[in-house]
């Protein structure tokens, strides 16, 4: 039945899962953000080509990203006990998230960095700009548009694993669906933490969007 307790239940829900994402991706692109310019700067070719420590961050990169985030989440419940006291709930569920996610923020980072035009970096080399200075106002400028797209397909990936971290008690909308829908056999509960789950990736893809739209300074109009 949908009394004002379930209702509040899916209200809550819905907060929990809009705390583990947003905390989760801002731990991650504060993780993913300097792997992402190590992997550029230190890039056979790169700003400061430096092959031992990019072949280690690119194997590290690759070896997590492939784990899938089910197995990687209880894989590190110790570690996970070790930083917040416990292994199930919200907010031992922005561990394992953030982790997932950092390399992934890596890739998509060094994706938008590597697409900047090496002229504009020549041109800030020949007059003397640091490593940092081409690093902070050439590359992450020029790039950020693309890194804000990154970051809303970010945004829509960790919302989905949160919903995963629902089959182990994680909380959240996918806490709910699996508790209710699927144990219970309650589809009502089932479909409706679905379309909250789609209507949010939605209103998070439309604003990064939006956003992009109106910093990228090569559209006019």
């Amino acid at each position: 039945m949908w009394d004002s307790q379930t209702i509040m239940m899916i209200v809550e829900g819905t907060g929990v899962t809009l705390y583990m994402t947003l905390v989760s991706t801002l731990i991650a692109y504060a993780l993913g953000i300097p792997m992402g310019i190590i992997l550029v700067v230190t890039a056979p070719g790169g700003l400061r080509p430096i092959k031992v420590v990019y072949k280690i961050l690119d194997v590290v990169v690759n070896i997590v990203r492939s784990i899938p985030f089910l197995i990687l989440l209880m894989l590190i419940i110790p570690f996970t006990r070790l930083i917040v006291g416990k292994s199930y709930g919200a907010t031992a569920t922005i561990v394992p998230l953030a982790i997932a996610a950092a390399p992934f923020v890596a890739r998509m980072v060094e994706s938008s960095l590597l697409e900047v035009d090496h002229g504009v970096i020549e041109a800030a080399q020949s007059m003397g700009a640091s490593l940092w200075t081409i690093i902070w106002k050439v590359l992450m400028a020029e790039a950020r548009t693309s890194l804000i797209v990154g970051a809303t397909i970010s945004l829509g990936t960790i919302l989905g694993y949160s919903a995963m971290a629902g089959v182990v008690g994680g909380g959240g909308l996918g806490d709910i669906a699996i508790r209710y829908g699927y144990y219970r056999w309650q589809a009502d509960i089932m479909i409706v933490t679905v379309i909250l789950l789609v209507a949010l990736v939605q209103i998070l893809q439309v604003t990064g969007t939006k956003l992009s739209k109106k910093l990228d300074r090569r559209i006019t109009g």
